[in-house]
């Protein structure tokens, strides 16, 4: 019985690939390709000569079946467009299934976007939830954000270019304008770019955004442990609106306003003040 092995290759320079993966790509009898033409250039840098079998969403319930019976006699090598296969792509299918038939899955370990840009962010990775693309539509995009707004863990996603403008300003209203993201463009290629800053100067900072983004956003470990000088002044705000009796929809939005607050985590606060 053959061996499927899920090779990670590089999310941009060729140079970011392992022995072990170069090895293994030249030993397998076909590479599962997500994107032939990356992998070819892969291949090619290499001089790897393993033939290519295209894998992707739309063929993958036909290729399945071809590959578990390749896998009867000879190993076979799975590549995604870039990184670790199996994460936000059809890999995760081929695994499935040859686990399920009792073929034996190894791992290539090798680059990824999730964790190199973990790595610069400047933030904490001890913990992370990894969201992977928004949802492309505005409702469903809110609804998303506001469940995670309150989520303590560093936060990690992928936004394509044409999306990211509205993306970011749908995580400034659902987590607060003054939450601190990375946003990492083109991450390992030429135009390499890691932007630091708030939500909001995100904003104005990509008018024109273009390449492949990975954000790093700042989970929420409660106020009182992050800035406990702003947290006493919040709390204190909040508490003199109450006793002015203020409606809360307008005393949520000026906490946002003056502490860059979104509005939940604000009303979190509004409840706990006595």
């Amino acid at each position: 019985m053959g061996i499927l092995y899920i090779v990670a290759t590089p999310i941009g320079n060729l140079e970011d690939v392992s022995l072990r993966a170069l090895r293994i790509l030249k030993e397998v009898a076909v590479i599962a390709a997500e994107d032939t033409r990356t992998t070819q250039k892969l291949l090619q840098r290499y001089d790897i000569p393993t033939p290519l079998l295209s894998y992707f969403e739309g063929n993958q319930a036909q290729r399945i079946p071809e590959l578990l019976e390749r896998l009867e006699r000879d190993d076979v090598a799975l590549a995604s467009e870039a990184g670790v296969p199996g994460i936000r792509d059809p890999g995760l299918e081929l695994v499935k299934a040859a686990q399920e038939a009792g073929y034996n899955v190894v791992p290539i370990p090798g680059p990824s976007a999730i964790t190199t840009a973990l790595s610069v962010s400047g933030m904490q990775g001890d913990e992370f939830l990894f969201l992977g693309f928004l949802p492309s539509r505005k409702t469903e995009r809110r609804k998303a954000l506001e469940e995670v707004s309150l989520q303590t863990r560093t936060l990690v996603l992928f936004e394509s270019p044409h999306r990211l403008a509205d993306s970011l300003k749908d995580m400034a209203a659902a987590l607060g304008p003054a939450r601190r993201v990375a946003v990492c463009r083109e991450l390992t290629k030429l135009h390499e770019e890691v932007f630091r800053g708030t939500l909001s100067e995100a904003q104005e900072h990509f008018v024109a955004p273009r390449g492949e983004f990975t954000l790093v956003i700042e989970g929420t470990r409660g106020l009182e442990e992050q800035e406990p000088a702003q947290a006493e002044d919040i709390l204190a705000d909040l508490r003199l609106l109450k006793e002015a009796h203020a409606p809360v929809k307008e005393a949520m939005a000026q906490m946002a306003k003056v502490y860059g607050l979104s509005r939940r985590q604000a009303y979190k606060m509004w409840l706990e003040v006595e």
